[in-house]
């Protein structure tokens, strides 16, 4: 799977939320200053191109619809990530982000917690 850009995450998270929505409705939910109409629309097209997205005929305009669950993308750039920056150690990259935010011990045991509920 193809990396995003910082630009191409951002629609890519309106689209996720979405579902199927037009250019139009992706830049109101964009933070201001609004990007123009032809810029959301180029990088909508890009992410098309990579395989992100797809679209269908709306009267005289197009929907878009995300092709990749927001689920699959977010493991693979934590994978990423782990494998990047940490060796491939799961335990080295939580230990860091436990340090820079300055995690308590209880916090750890309620995250483990919930872990282990999934699991189940």
């Amino acid at each position: 799977m193809k990396q995003l850009t910082k630009a191409e995450e951002e629609i890519m998270q309106q689209l996720w939320q979405l579902e199927k929505t037009s250019v139009a409705a992706i830049i109101d939910g964009l933070p201001e200053p609004k990007p123009a109409y032809n810029t959301v629309s180029t990088i909508v097209r890009i992410l098309e191109n990579k395989g992100f997205v797809g679209h269908e005929k709306e009267g005289r305009g197009y929907l878009y619809y995300p092709l990749v669950k927001k689920s699959d993308y977010s493991n693979q750039s934590i994978t990423k990530l782990m494998d990047g920056y940490f060796q491939g150690s799961f335990k080295s990259m939580v230990s860091f982000f436990m340090k820079k935010n300055d995690m308590s011990l209880q916090e750890l045991e309620s995250i483990l917690k919930d872990i282990k509920k999934d699991k189940k």
